[in-house]
């Protein structure tokens, strides 16, 4: 299956919270641990339980970008270094150099000019569990 969601990442489910309605399930890429908020019946049809092979998928758009690590209920924080930054009309793609891997973050040229980003600069992608999709092969 081929997705347009740039950001893809394979690893090894580590653990399953079971709630009533939905689960928070960790995936190991890398030695990141990226957590996912989906509902149980995805849970359940996806076959997810520690041990399992999956990919946390997660929308460019769905990626923020920051320069210093706030105090944030966002459960997804990945430290790296600014590695490309491709300019739009409106919004730029920049990429991050993480343990994670290569990560890409739509966000808008006013936010780039205004964290002063640069290829080079340290940086942290963060992203919201409930903006985390799961997939299985």
């Amino acid at each position: 299956m081929k997705l347009s969601a740039r950001n893809q990442f394979k690893g090894i489910v580590t653990n399953v919270n079971e709630g009533a309605v939905n689960g928070i399930v960790s995936i190991k890429v890398n030695d990141e641990i990226v957590s996912s908020t989906i509902s149980m019946n995805a849970i359940k049809e996806l076959g997810l339980k520690e041990g399992v092979e999956a990919v946390a998928i997660i929308k460019a758009t769905e990626v923020m970008i920051a320069t210093e690590l706030p105090k944030i209920s966002a459960r997804n924080k990945f430290k790296g270094t600014v590695k490309n930054i491709q300019v739009g009309a409106v919004n730029d793609i920049v990429t991050l150099e993480t343990n994670l891997g290569i990560v890409s973050s739509t966000i808008s040229k006013n936010a780039v000019e205004e964290l002063e980003l640069a290829v080079g600069k340290e940086a942290y992608a963060i992203i919201k569990a409930t903006s985390v999709m799961v997939g299985v092969e």
